[in-house]
């Protein structure tokens, strides 16, 4: 039978370890890499070609959920596991609306990793128990407002933005976020720039509440 390759992305390599060992012990695993942030991951996954990822939250330069997202961009196919200490509504529907099969709380990984990895790989999908009651009760309130809300449209932030402004609350200055992109310094400003239009927070400490209060950065 053939195994199921699983990549581990976290910024912590005492729980990469730890998640390492605990799958070793299922026959029908193979851990074929690591990631300590969210552009490796994605690197990991072009070179490894893994069949799912587990994928931490909050990681720097390039958080969990948006690797998520532009990995599921580019391999539709992959299978991938949000692994987070938060079991709020904002962050499973984070989770469903980037295209993650699955929302593993961490301290009930032990318990529930087996199963959730298991389980998609067969073409399911798998949540928490003690989150499913917020999935399903954040999409009947979807439900219940589609179509009756009124007003202006909230802003949203596109990836190349999420990517900026986890950056900038992480303390890099523009000329890094430049480097670290790979893009013009320029530009780098024109992205905060719109941040700060659509969020109507025009300071690096309110950004960076935003993002601690979003999951994008830990709040150490």
């Amino acid at each position: 039978m053939k195994k199921i390759k699983v990549l581990i992305a976290d910024d912590h390599a005492i729980v990469r370890e730890g998640l390492k060992l605990l799958l070793d012990s299922d026959p029908d695993i193979e851990v074929v890499g690591e990631a300590e942030d969210g552009k490796i991951a994605i690197k990991k996954v072009k070179d490894l070609n893994p069949d799912m990822v587990i994928m931490d939250v909050s990681m720097p330069i390039l958080n969990g959920m948006e690797s998520t997202r532009l990995l599921k961009k580019e391999f539709p196919k992959i299978n991938i596991i949000i692994l987070s200490m938060y079991p709020d509504e904002e962050y499973i529907r984070s989770a469903i609306e980037v295209g993650a099969n699955g929302y593993v709380l961490k301290k009930s990984a032990s318990k529930e990793i087996f199963t959730a990895i298991h389980e998609i790989n067969k073409g399911r999908t798998f949540f928490s128990p003690i989150v499913s009651p917020s999935v399903l009760d954040g999409y009947r309130k979807l439900a219940e407002s589609h179509g009756k809300k009124k007003g202006k449209r909230k802003q949203v932030l596109t990836v190349r933005e999420r990517e900026v402004l986890q950056l900038v609350a992480e303390g890099h200055s523009t000329p890094e976020i430049s480097k670290l992109l790979f893009i013009e310094e320029r530009t780098v400003a024109n992205h905060r720039q719109h941040i700060m239009n659509k969020l109507d927070i025009h300071d690096v400490a309110g950004l960076t509440r935003y993002a601690i209060n979003r999951g994008i950065i830990k709040d150490y």
